[in-house]
């Protein structure tokens, strides 16, 4: 069974930075997507940023520029920088992982507050 333990998030203000990590269980070489999604009060569950297996990275077209993905092969984790927050990225974010027989996986999510 995959795990992912995420750590960071918390609160924040206007203009900040937080950095979000997750850690899988599992070897990199079971992995064929790692990364975030978010879920805002009333709302769907919604892609941050993805990186695959081969390093291509994939964002939200709405968040380019102020969010980095980053991947550490050696540790099978992915690390979420979140700059220049503003509030409508107040969210649980969540961690997914999609291993090569194209089962997800998620962890339980953090909590992401940001305030005006």
């Amino acid at each position: 069974q995959v795990q992912l333990e995420e750590s960071g998030g918390g609160l924040a203000q206007a203009g900040g930075s937080l950095r979000l990590s997750c850690a899988a269980s599992v070897s990199i070489f079971s992995i064929n997507v790692m990364g975030w999604y978010r879920q805002a009060p009333g709302k769907q569950r919604e892609l941050v940023a993805t990186v695959a297996r081969g390093g291509a990275i994939n964002y939200a077209d709405s968040l380019k520029g102020r969010f980095t993905i980053s991947r550490s092969n050696a540790k099978s984790t992915v690390d979420l920088q979140m700059n220049s927050l503003k509030p409508e990225d107040t969210a649980v974010y969540y961690c997914n992982l999609e291993d090569l027989y194209a089962r997800a996986y998620w962890g339980q999510g953090t909590q992401v507050t940001v305030s005006s």
